[in-house]
């Protein structure tokens, strides 16, 4: 079984990482030891995020997303500047991750993972509608 969480995991995370990490070395000017730090990561994983080595396969899919975008500015902003906690930082992960969801920018890498999904309205009454009632309520 491949829930859609494996997606999130294996592709999605990935590509925010690398937007975020990306983002901070060319707009803010932190090294990739800074931006490591800043990240939790490692500087190889920033070096492979900036390669595109790692990440790479979601990140057009993120792009289409304004919203999302905007929260990869948001949280690059704030680890840049100390201006958020650790917790408010993985708090707008979280929501970006939610809003790419709720949007279904995810359901055709899922598709391609279970075919046997297809055009399933179930599948987007479960996973997606859920998610976007829960940011209308939140934003």
């Amino acid at each position: 079984m491949k829930p859609p969480c494996i997606i999130v995991v294996n592709y999605l995370l990935p590509a925010l990482r690398g937007l975020i990490a990306r983002e901070l070395i060319e707009k803010y000017g932190l090294s990739r030891v800074e931006a490591a730090e800043k990240m939790g990561l490692t500087p190889a994983a920033i070096t492979q995020y900036i390669k595109k080595v790692r990440g790479e396969a979601a990140i057009e899919t993120i792009e289409s997303s304004d919203d999302a975008i905007r929260m990869i500015s948001e949280i690059a902003k704030d680890l840049a500047e100390d201006k958020a906690s650790l917790y408010e930082v993985l708090k707008k992960i979280c929501k970006t991750c939610q809003i790419i969801r709720s949007k279904g920018l995810l359901c055709e890498i899922h598709r391609e993972m279970l075919p046997a999904l297809k055009e399933d309205e179930k599948c987007e009454r479960e996973f997606r509608l859920p998610l976007k009632h829960y940011l209308e309520r939140t934003l």
